[in-house]
């Protein structure tokens, strides 16, 4: 059963990602709701306009936990600032890159945090749509163009789509689990919007590892792909061991340092997490919920 609250909660998450869409029908489609029923949401109706079911759906679609969570502060780690610029310059020019770097240094949360502050943007976890068809669908379905029609349809639907908004951007987190064909529909993509759209992929080590082995194995697609990316890989982690454990210890003291409580020692909580910001979360939680 979801409460009142609850869904209070999900209104203003609702009402926050508006602003990203160009009409209320695109944030309707994006939401996978109706006009008439979108109208009444956010004329702030809950009681029987929509499922427990679709509360649920729209909940996940926009990050909103339904469950009691700690207030999270947003930290400008030098991660944060590093993803940030480059997803405002690959947005405001219509180009592409890729990140790989370390898991746990906050790449997926600014990733998310740059989606709610800016428009015709998207986040795309490809763990969750492996496939050639789960990945389009889902890009089509985040900028509310219709998704569940005949594949060709919804393809070049979002083609046109891309091509007519203003500087679209699509995040692809964990690009690294595609299957080799969504791989090859994504280097199909971009053909059809470049210079229009622009593309960042972020990934850990076995992004980069998994590109260069099958370029190297002339796996058809890959250095073509690699190159409409920009042709190299960014990372914002130092290489030496040393350097590069003084910078996640950085990270998590400055995270723990805006988010735990009042009196608490961040380098502590660093030192715990051992530079893991997951971690850094755990034992902030912990604090908070003593």
């Amino acid at each position: 059963m979801i409460t009142t609250e609850i869904k209070n909660k999900i209104l203003d998450a609702v009402r926050a990602n508006r602003a990203n869409y160009p009409s209320d029908a695109k944030h309707a489609a994006s939401l996978g709701i109706t006009t008439s029923v979108y109208s009444a949401v956010k004329n702030g109706q809950t009681e029987r306009v929509l499922s427990d079911a679709n509360w649920i759906s729209i909940a996940r679609k926009l990050g909103v936990s339904l469950r009691g969570e700690i207030e999270w502060k947003t930290a400008k780690t030098p991660t944060f600032q590093f993803i940030t610029a480059q997803l405002e310059a690959c947005q405001g020019s219509s180009i592409s890159a890729i990140m790989c770097d370390l898991p746990n240094i906050g790449k997926t949360f600014t990733a998310r945090h740059y989606v709610k502050t800016h428009p015709n943007a998207i986040y795309v976890d490809c763990s969750q749509v492996k496939t050639k068809l789960k990945l389009v669908r889902k890009i089509a379905g985040e900028f509310g163009v219709d998704s569940k029609g005949k594949y060709s349809d919804v393809y070049e639907d979002l083609v046109y789509y891309l091509r007519s908004i203003d500087n679209p951007l699509i995040i692809l987190d964990e690009a690294g689990d595609l299957q080799y064909e969504a791989f090859l529909e994504l280097k199909a993509l971009w053909n059809a919007t470049e210079r229009c759209c622009a593309w960042y992929m972020m990934g850990a080590d076995g992004l980069k590892e998994k590109i260069n082995r099958s370029i190297e194995c002339k796996k058809v697609g890959y250095t073509e792909m690699l190159s409409r990316y920009g042709d190299r890989y960014s990372k914002v982690t130092p290489d030496d061991g040393k350097e590069r454990q003084r910078f996640l210890m950085e990270q998590a003291r400055i995270v723990a340092k805006l988010n735990a409580p009042e009196g608490t020692d961040a380098g502590e909580i660093a030192r715990r997490s051992a530079g893991g910001l997951r971690r850094v979360y755990t034992e902030i939680e912990k604090l908070k919920r003593v």
